[in-house]
């Protein structure tokens, strides 16, 4: 790798660790150089971030509570426990307790069971929603690092109040991703969609799945020249049904 051409097609490789030593070494002098690459470069490393924080998934809260529940209600054996082994222990006594001790345990096995069946059912279903997430964010996070690092990307970040929206696309793979961070709750009913903004048409790119979060656009670029952002009922519109709260201009 000799030409400054390709060099300056690697500020989105470079910032997700993803060269080989010798070419990130290289790339390195040439930033000293290249004052457009080391901004580029600062753009990446800041969406990237944006987008690890968005797609961190924390295990649900009543994961915990139900397995602390299901500890809580089975009582651990101490030594001797429950044969009373203790000195002085008449052995009548001694013996009485250790003939009934099985049935004991058979039914004190049985009512944990049936106790604790409902909560790992429960729990079972849970743990399978939480990996078929895990997985779908897993696939989308791959595909949105795959758009970052291909070597025609360009970045672009807008505000709008507390709200920071940044489109990731490339002009090779037709294609576009949408990172989005603290933009506001919006109420039961509306969700956010985004648009391709066709020299002042609006056509459909799919619905944000949060206020903090990344997709890709559905459809190719296709010459649009920016991406906007509206609020519209749950489902989407086919059309906007309000002025964009942000346009993003792909330039």
């Amino acid at each position: 790798m000799t030409a400054a051409a390709d060099l300056h097609t690697l500020t989105g490789a470079y910032a997700a660790h993803a060269l080989p030593d010798s070419e990130s070494r290289e790339f390195e002098l040439h930033l000293l150089a290249c004052q457009a690459c080391a901004l580029e470069v600062q753009e990446f490393r800041a969406a990237l971030a944006r987008l690890g924080t968005a797609e961190a998934a924390p295990p649900p809260p009543e994961l915990k509570a139900r397995v602390l529940a299901g500890i809580g209600s089975v009582r651990q054996l101490g030594p001797g426990d429950p044969l009373d082994e203790r000195e002085g222990a008449p052995e009548e006594h001694r013996s009485r307790l250790a003939r009934s001790w099985p049935k004991f345990a058979l039914a004190a096995s049985v009512a944990v069971a049936l106790g604790l069946g409902g909560v790992a059912v429960s729990e079972h279903q849970a743990a399978q929603r939480a990996d078929r997430q895990a997985a779908q964010l897993q696939q989308q996070t791959a595909a949105f690092s795959a758009l970052l690092t291909t070597p025609d990307a360009r970045t672009r970040t807008v505000r709008a109040g507390s709200g920071v929206g940044t489109v990731v696309w490339s002009q090779s793979r037709d294609q576009a991703g949408f990172l989005a961070g603290r933009l506001p709750a919006l109420p039961e009913g509306k969700v956010y969609e985004l648009w391709f903004n066709d020299s002042g048409t609006m056509r459909p790119a799919g619905l944000l799945p949060s206020s903090n979060g990344s997709t890709l656009l559905t459809g190719g670029i296709d010459g649009a020249v920016g991406v906007g952002v509206t609020v519209e009922p749950a489902g989407g519109s086919a059309a906007p049904t309000s002025a964009p709260m942000m346009l993003v201009p792909l330039s």
